[in-house]
């Protein structure tokens, strides 16, 4: 299995709600039977599509090929990259497959910054600030990914890109290779994904140039 210990570790929502595909909280404390068979269905099969999106993310083109920066932050920026086509494709028909693959990428951030030495109050703060980070970068892509090149290259600049200057020819890679995944992934039925089954294309520079 993938290694998940993608950027640094976190500590344990016990001060704030975990936060919901729409930008509400859920409670992970909250109790009932039904909520409890609700969450524990879908844990398994969102671990599976994770563990994917991890390995994917973790592709060594994207950082060689397409100056993605290899740190903490571009590390982060590539699993949101491609969570975001999952969930893209999981948000109307399996919502419930996507609250859970969200639960597991929180608790990720949690665990990581936990095991680099965060302390409780400070954990809670920087999963925050990255909850907010995530559900933003999704809301720009999801906005530009309907529009034109344009649009999706600027994102991709103020986002994935950052924390660098890159040239023109890695961002035009990215937003043919988020173009080409998209398309891709809406091609696969979204009872497959719910249940963990989840094929992405290989990376730009990898045999495939992305168009």
């Amino acid at each position: 299995m993938v290694s998940r210990k993608w950027f640094s570790k976190t500590a344990k929502f016990t001060t704030f709600g975990v936060p919901s595909i729409h930008g509400g909280t859920s409670s992970p404390n909250r109790s009932g039977v039904m909520q409890f068979f609700r969450r524990t269905r879908w844990r398994d099969s969102a671990e599976a599509l994770y563990d994917i999106i991890v390995a994917q993310s973790r592709k060594p083109e994207f950082y060689a090929h397409c100056g993605v920066p290899d740190t903490v932050d571009g590390r982060f920026d590539m699993i949101v990259l491609h969570a975001f086509v999952v969930l893209r494709r999981l948000k109307d028909r399996h919502r419930d497959a996507a609250q859970a693959l969200l639960e597991v990428i929180f608790d990720d951030m949690d665990r990581s910054l936990r095991e680099m030495g965060a302390g409780d109050l400070g954990v809670g703060r920087r999963v925050k600030t990255m909850a907010k980070a995530l559900y933003g970068r999704i809301a720009a892509y999801e906005e530009a990914l309907d529009g034109d090149g344009a649009a999706l290259a600027e994102a991709l600049r103020r986002n994935l890109y950052g924390t660098v200057v890159p040239g023109p020819e890695c961002v035009e890679t990215m937003v043919a290779y988020l173009h080409a995944e998209a398309a891709s992934v809406e091609q696969q039925s979204p009872e497959s994904i719910a249940t963990g089954s989840l094929s992405f294309g290989p990376p730009p520079g990898n045999g495939r140039r992305a168009v």
